[in-house]
């Protein structure tokens, strides 16, 4: 006799499997995991085209740098800058043309500094200086006029949860148990988390120079094309000139290797900070918890050394603001204290994240406070504090610190330093470089003389604006065939500093965007997208791809 199953009974099932499997949350052409600047301009290109698409992002706030501090960009050679990137930074421009924006100081009384350019191009309608809530007022404006679906705080299972079958990415499931269905993927992280998990090839650190033939990887010591080393000697010892009384904090005691030899080290993070001088509109520094003026000592010592550049680096961006950066021999840079982030696990970089947020609070502090610091640098220093009208849900602390480099994928092409110093024709171009080869110090250590000294600090400019390979934003084909990586980018080490910029990034996001939906329509795998049909496909939309076009 049948059987005749009750309704109470499928219920309990459904119920079951649905508390055991992940919730299929949605389902798109292309699923972007990440919240940074190439993420929203991937997404953007995407819904213009036509097509689906989902943001999965760790990030609650989108844009990453642009929206978290960066605002006086690194843009290089502007001419170079084309697409997306280039209607961001016309919105930015339109907005400060409106006397509403100008709200801590006149349009007049704004220097109008940039890096290498004017802050506001009138004769180009664009602007590349800008404060950090207004970079990501504009992000949302796009997501909002785009419709685009965006999952905040969802962060991606790195264990298990990216289903590959043949090669090709099926869904990722995140750590709240959603999962994402899509035919084509971008991992628009700085970390490179998708891609990793995916099975991509990738590495970390530098290469020595003779992996690719290159001058400026590895080990630098003693090379110093930037201000951010000790000029005159520092005593590196917590009792002046006693070795057996140890080392000062965060001064490395491995002896330095030779110049060009590869290593695991990576150049130093840091928070890019807006401050404001407006008595109306600054926090003052407060004392973080756990703080150890020791952890300065060094600081103090090269203040009492004579040097007097503590305020080189507050760039100036509107409304009385600034983005300021790491400068000097000791400064914002916390460096060799990053080495294991780009393969930790969440909490360890949490950790690391929160150990950078109390280290830069101390330094804030310390140069406001202590007795051993100048006069003149600590009365003007407490003239300056948190703007109070940014990241106002964060404690006026930015929301991402700066990860200038984790992992970087081993892809279809490699570039390296001789690529952006045009030594080396670059084959399917899909947008430009033009910044200077820059890394930070990745390490402080004790000279042969017995002094402290940083290594790793290179800046060599290229002569022109350089192009980037469509194969180093795509894995080997062995790897896998449906995913596009616009940020860990297939470079060396030492071409990943000039590559690294946020313009750059939401260049070869809209790009690898495009690649995405030729790949979709043509059901090829990314490797074999006609790169006759993307160049044309990018030109259309005003992407540069060569020396002085456009």
């Amino acid at each position: 006799m049948r059987k005749i199953v009750s309704l109470s009974f499928i219920i309990g099932l459904l119920l079951l499997f649905f508390s055991c499997s992940p919730a299929d949350e949605g389902k798109a052409d292309v699923i972007i995991y990440g919240g940074t600047s190439a993420a929203v301009i991937s997404a953007v290109e995407i819904a213009q085209s036509g097509k689906s698409v989902i943001i999965v992002s760790p990030d609650e706030h989108l844009g990453g740098l642009t929206s978290s501090g960066l605002g006086f960009t690194d843009s290089g050679n502007t001419s170079a800058i084309g697409g997306l990137s280039r209607e961001f930074y016309h919105r930015i421009w339109q907005h400060y043309n409106d006397s509403s924006a100008w709200k801590w100081q006149k349009k007049s009384e704004y220097g109008n500094r940039g890096q290498g350019t004017a802050a506001m191009d009138g004769e180009s309608r664009t602007m590349w200086i800008f404060e950090p809530h207004v970079a990501e007022k504009i992000f949302e404006d796009l997501i909002s006029e785009h419709n685009i679906k965006v999952y905040r705080d969802e962060w991606l299972d790195r264990e298990s949860g990216t289903e590959v079958k043949e090669k090709r990415i099926v869904s990722i499931t995140t750590l709240s148990g959603k999962k994402f269905n899509g035919e084509m993927f971008i991992d628009a992280t700085y970390e490179g988390d998708l891609m990793a998990a995916a099975g991509v090839s990738y590495t970390v650190g530098r290469e020595d120079c003779s992996q690719y033939g290159e001058e400026w990887n590895g080990v630098q010591a003693g090379v110093y094309h930037h201000r951010h080393y000790f000029g005159t000697p520092v005593d590196p010892y917590i009792v002046p000139g006693d070795p057996s009384s140890g080392l000062l904090p965060h001064i490395s005691d491995e002896p330095i290797q030779p110049n060009c030899t590869g290593d695991n080290k990576i150049q130093a993070y840091c928070y890019r900070l807006c401050m404001s001088n407006h008595p109306d509109n600054r926090v003052p520094f407060e004392k973080p918890e756990g703080y150890d003026p020791a952890n300065y000592e060094l600081l103090a010592r090269v203040f009492e050394s004579g040097w007097k550049e503590w305020f080189a680096k507050y760039d100036m961006i509107p409304n009385r603001k600034t983005d300021t950066n790491n400068h000097g021999p000791f400064s914002s840079d916390y460096i060799g204290m990053n080495y294991d982030y780009p393969e930790a696990s969440y909490e360890r970089r949490m950790e690391i994240i929160e150990d950078h947020r109390r280290y830069q609070k101390g330094l804030l502090y310390f140069v406001s406070t202590d007795p051993r610091v100048p006069e003149e640098v600590k009365n003007s220093m407490q003239k300056w504090g948190l703007a109070k009208d940014e990241f106002t849900d964060n404690d006026h602390w930015p929301y991402q610190l700066y990860i200038r480099e984790a992992r970087r994928m081993i892809g279809a092409y490699i570039t390296t330093e001789n690529e952006v110093l045009g030594k080396v024709q670059v084959p399917n171009p899909v947008g430009m470089g033009s910044y200077a080869l820059d890394s930070h110090n990745a390490q402080r250590y004790v000279t042969q003389d017995g002094y402290v000294q940083n290594e790793g600090d290179i800046g060599i400019r290229p002569g022109n604006p350089y192009p980037i390979a469509y194969g180093s934003i795509v894995p080997h084909e062995d790897d896998c065939t449906n995913l596009l990586v616009p940020v860990c980018v297939s470079s060396s080490h030492t071409a990943f500093g000039s590559i690294r910029m946020e313009p750059v990034f939401m260049i070869l996001g809209q790009s690898a965007a495009v690649a995405a939906m030729i790949a979709i329509d043509n059901e090829i795998d990314v490797q074999d997208v006609p790169y006759e049909q993307l160049e044309q496909e990018l030109l259309s939309k005003k992407q540069i791809l060569k020396k002085n076009e456009g």
